[in-house]
């Protein structure tokens, strides 16, 4: 097996975990921020092992080179988590990830400004498709304002795009660090920051878990995080940009299906419109012209 198609089979599996998580963190009965504490956790101690294993050791003069820029997207990563993830309780698995998918959009927008890029009308015609789709996942074409707890996780679903937007945006200016040595501080430092809220907001006496419970929580730290960032940012260096663009939107084509077939969580038809509008439009903008 050649490099590039062990590469865009990491990348494949990686999604598709990705595209899973929402199922497990709807049956996880924690708060948002202490899911998303657990799961840097975790994340950090599978990826510190996997070094150990491969004798490789964190390079901390590249890390001090990069410290304010991790450190920022560290913060940004648990925030974008703890949004996520309260989407998932107010509104569809499905609808929370599709507007969760409106990053790469923001991230041609956000990119004029910070990155400088030009703006092609392919761009720019695929940004406004997306955020139309946008309109007719929320419910709104269909059904008028959606409730307010609907309408709440759509917003949240939103915003973590938003922030995911500048984790990538981020990380578009931290260099000379490898993948593996990035997600660890970046994990780390997302479980760092989030600890003293949790400590102020949670009653962590009173949290009781059965054993299934506990499996579910290891499983996305393990899976969702350590396994599922290492396989990906493993992949991406044995591909071309263009080509992981395109893979990424396995992730949601995987939440909406499942969470239609284990939440019975339909989108209708207004949703699956828009659903193809903000797939098809970020799937256009990042296409390669040949």
């Amino acid at each position: 097996m050649t490099e590039t198609r062990k590469a865009m089979l990491n990348i494949i599996l990686s999604m598709v975990i990705f595209g899973t998580i929402g199922i497990f963190v709807r049956y996880i009965p924690l708060s948002s921020p202490v899911i998303a504490w657990v799961r840097g956790v975790v994340g950090v101690l599978f990826l510190l092992t996997v070094s150990a294993f491969r004798k490789k050791p964190i390079s901390f003069e590249a890390v001090k080179k990069n410290a304010v820029l991790l450190g920022i997207s560290g913060v940004a990563l648990g925030a974008n988590w703890i949004l996520l993830f309260e989407a998932y309780r107010y509104t569809t698995v499905a609808t929370a990830t599709l507007c969760y998918y409106l990053a790469p959009i923001f991230v041609v927008l956000a990119s004029l400004v910070v990155l400088r890029e030009k703006l092609t009308a392919k761009k720019g015609i695929c940004a406004i498709c997306a955020l139309a789709g946008m309109v007719f996942v929320s419910g709104v074409v269909e059904s008028g304002i959606p409730a307010l707890s609907e309408l709440k996780g759509v917003l949240l679903g939103v915003a973590a795009a938003g922030l995911y937007a500048t984790v990538v945006l981020l990380n578009k200016k931290i260099t000379d660090i490898s993948a593996n040595d990035r997600t660890i501080v970046q994990l780390g430092i997302t479980a760092v920051v989030l600890l003293p809220y949790i400590l102020l907001t949670e009653n962590l006496s009173a949290i009781l878990l059965e054993t299934e419970e506990i499996l579910l929580l290891i499983v996305v730290g393990v899976i969702h995080t350590g396994v599922a960032y290492a396989l990906y940012f493993h992949s991406i260096g044995s591909l071309k940009v263009q080509t992981a663009a395109m893979f990424s939107y396995i992730d949601p084509v995987v939440a909406i299906i499942l969470s239609g077939l284990f939440l019975s969580e339909p989108l209708g038809v207004y949703g699956v419109i828009g659903a193809v509008m903000i797939l098809g439009s970020a799937w256009v903008s990042e296409r390669p012209k040949k």
